[in-house]
């Protein structure tokens, strides 16, 4: 593939939302488990939810209808992928096809990470509408 087919330059079509910048750090936290923080962003068709585990935080075994892929920024992780567990570092990458049980764990250190759902993950969609109508004014 070359630079002409990655980047196209047809414009005529009418988009479907105007873009916007977001700083993470206007994100009100929300916690559904102790030490373990998110701060969702959503989009027209994905969500990107940046996710700070304080140490000795477990996201319970669980599964959900939505595709999820993990990226850690920063700290470890133990992830629990179905069957496979894996301590997860700066770099790595989880895929989570729907429904596929999954957990993850921090030790005696934090864990920070980005998680990209799609559709977006359910139950973060009203709490992600609520701080984009707040930034940008709409609420």
């Amino acid at each position: 593939m070359d630079a002409s087919e990655h980047f196209k330059t047809d414009f005529s079509h009418q988009p479907e939302a105007d873009g916007r910048f977001v700083r993470i750090a206007d994100i009100t936290p929300v916690q559904y488990v102790e030490g373990l923080s998110f701060q969702p962003v959503l989009g027209e068709q994905t969500l990107a939810n940046f996710v700070t585990y304080e140490p000795h935080t477990e996201a319970p075994l669980h599964s959900h209808v939505e595709e999820q892929v993990v990226v850690i920024l920063d700290g470890e992780l133990e992830f629990l992928i179905g069957d496979e567990l894996r301590v997860m570092r700066p770099g790595d990458v989880a895929v989570i096809p729907p429904w596929v049980p999954h957990r993850a764990r921090t030790y005696e250190g934090t864990c920070r990470q980005i998680d990209f759902f799609s559709p977006p993950r359910d139950n973060l969609v009203e709490y992600a509408r609520g701080v984009r109508d707040k930034l940008t004014g709409q609420a």
